[in-house]
C-alpha cells in the first residue's frame, strides 16, 4: 500500500470557494469578463481584441482587492496546512516573515512578462503552459464531439496562481464533463516538510518553512449513452524552493483510466495500447508497473471490485526515478496520448441504441463510481474536509445521476455479469 500522496491532496484542497466570485472567460485566448448583453463567452468565440494571458492572470487592481485578500488569505493558508498533514497531527503556522528576495510567484510573473515561456524557463512555468495548452485542446475536441460548449470559470489566489474550470453539463453526448487546471503557490510549514521527507529526502528538515508550487490538469467525462465509457485523467507537478528561490525538491504524478458500463474488448485494448505506447517510449517497465498501481488504487475494496478497467497511475516520480527533463517528457507523452486513446471510442459508442434496462445498469455502475470517490479517494476526502475548499470543483468528478438498488444481482451469463467478472479480477489487455 502506498503512503498518502500529498501533492494530489493539495491540488484539490486549495481550490477557492465559490465565494471568491470566479470570472466567466473564453478559451483558448482567455479573455476577461463577459460580452455585452450578458451572454456567456465560449471556447469558439473570436473577439476582435483579446487580452493577453498576463492581463488575465494579473487583472487591474480595484477597490475590493485588499478586502478580498483579507477574506480569503487566512482560509487558504489553513487549507494548505490541513490538506498536507494527517488527521492526527496539528499544523504549525508557516513563517510569516517574508524573505528579502521576491517569492517564486513574483519571480515567475516577472519572467513571463519579460521573456514569456520557453525551453529555458523554470519547470514551473513550462508545466503550467503545457497543461493550459492541453486543456484548450481537449476542450475544443470534446466540443466537436458533443456540439455543446463548455462553461468556463476562472479563479485566482492572492498568493499566486489560480485555476480554470471547464464544465459541460446535459450535453448531447456528455451528461457531465469537467476539464480543470490548477496552479498554486504558497509555503509549507515545518511539519508538512517532515511529512513529505518520507518520500522525498531532498527536502531540508531543518528549515521552518519552504515555498512550494503545484500545478495539474484533471478531467472526468461521464457520457449519457451507457455503451460509452466514463474516463478519468490527472497529471500534476509539485516543487519546493529555498529562500533564494532555488528548487529544493520536485516530483510528478498522474494517470488515466477507463470505466465502462458495458464491456467492449476492442475499446479496452485500444485504450491500453495507446497508454502503453506512451509509456514504452520512456521505459518498458512503466506500463506494467503503473497499470498494477492503477488497478490497486482505483478499487472499491468494500465491494471487492475495481472501479473500472484501469489504465496507469503513478506518483512521487522524482530524481530517484529519472532526471527532470526525462520525466517531464514522459508526462507530456502520457497526456498527449489521451485524445487518440478516447476520441475514437466515444465517437463509436455515443449513438449506439440502448434499452431502459441498460440505462438502469449504467446508473448502478455510476453509484459504484460515487462510492469510490467519496469513500476511498484520498484527494476527495481531504479536499472536502479542508476549510475554504472549492467544493464544486472537488465534486466535479461525480456523475450527474446515479442509482443504488438493494441487493442487485445481474442475470447469469449476461453482459452485466461479464463486466463484474473482469472488475473482480483485473485483466491484462495488451
Amino acid at each position: 500500500m502506498q503512503t498518502p500522496r500529498h501533492s494530489l491532496r493539495m491540488l484539490r484542497a486549495l481550490e477557492l470557494s465559490k465565494s471568491s466570485a470566479p470570472r466567466r472567460i473564453s478559451l483558448p485566448r482567455w479573455p476577461i469578463g463577459r460580452p455585452s448583453g450578458g451572454a456567456r463567452r465560449h471556447m469558439s468565440d473570436n473577439p476582435p481584441k483579446t487580452p493577453s494571458f498576463e492581463e488575465l492572470r494579473q487583472p487591474k487592481p480595484n477597490k475590493w482587492a485588499f478586502r478580498l485578500q483579507l477574506m480569503v488569505g487566512l482560509p487558504l493558508t489553513a487549507a494548505l496546512i490541513y490538506s498536507i498533514l494527517t488527521d492526527d497531527t496539528k499544523a504549525e503556522s508557516p513563517t510569516q516573515v517574508k524573505a528579502e528576495g521576491p517569492t517564486i510567484a513574483e519571480a515567475d510573473a516577472l519572467l513571463k512578462r519579460e521573456n514569456g515561456v520557453n525551453e529555458t524557463s523554470p519547470m514551473r512555468l513550462r508545466m503550467e503552459e503545457f497543461i493550459k495548452r492541453h486543456q484548450k485542446q481537449i476542450v475544443a475536441e470534446l466540443e466537436k464531439v458533443d456540439g455543446v460548449k463548455f462553461t468556463i470559470d476562472s479563479w485566482q489566489r492572492p498568493e499566486g496562481g489560480g485555476g480554470i474550470t471547464c464544465v459541460l453539463q446535459d450535453g448531447n453526448v456528455f451528461e457531465k464533463a469537467g476539464v480543470n487546471t490548477s496552479v498554486v503557490y504558497g509555503r509549507l510549514p515545518r511539519k508538512a516538510i517532515q511529512q513529505m521527507r518520507i518520500n522525498h529526502k531532498a527536502l531540508d528538515p531543518s528549515v521552518e518553512s519552504l515555498e512550494f508550487f503545484a500545478a495539474g490538469l484533471s478531467m472526468v467525462l461521464h457520457p449519457s449513452n451507457p455503451m460509452a465509457p466514463t474516463v478519468h485523467l490527472n497529471y500534476r507537478y509539485f516543487e519546493t524552493a529555498d529562500e533564494q528561490g532555488n528548487t529544493n525538491a520536485w516530483w510528478y504524478g498522474g494517470g488515466c483510466d477507463l470505466t465502462p458500463c458495458y464491456l467492449f474488448d476492442e475499446d479496452a485494448i485500444h485504450f491500453h495500447k495507446a497508454i502503453k505506447s506512451a509509456c514504452d517510449k520512456h521505459d518498458k517497465k512503466y506500463y506494467p508497473r503503473f497499470k498494477k498501481w492503477c488497478d490497486e488504487y482505483f478499487s472499491n475494496k468494500h465491494r471487492g471490485e475495481s472501479r473500472g478497467l484501469g489504465g496507469i497511475f503513478f506518483d512521487d516520480l522524482d530524481e530517484t526515478e529519472k532526471d527532470q527533463e526525462q520525466l517531464f517528457s514522459f508526462v507530456q507523452d502520457c497526456l498527449s496520448a489521451f485524445l487518440p486513446s478516447y476520441i475514437p471510442i466515444i465517437n463509436k459508442r455515443k449513438d449506439m441504441p440502448f434499452t431502459e434496462h441498460e440505462k438502469q445498469w449504467q446508473q448502478l455502475r455510476r453509484g459504484r463510481y460515487v462510492e469510490f470517490n467519496l469513500v476511498h479517494d484520498r484527494g476527495t476526502a481531504f479536499g472536502l474536509n479542508t476549510p475554504g475548499a472549492r467544493v464544486e470543483s472537488i465534486l466535479m468528478s461525480l456523475p450527474l445521476t446515479a442509482r443504488w438498488q438493494y441487493m442487485h444481482q445481474p442475470e447469469a451469463g449476461s453482459r452485466e455479469e461479464r463486466l463484474l467478472e473482469v472488475l473482480r479480477k483485473p485483466k491484462e489487455w495488451v
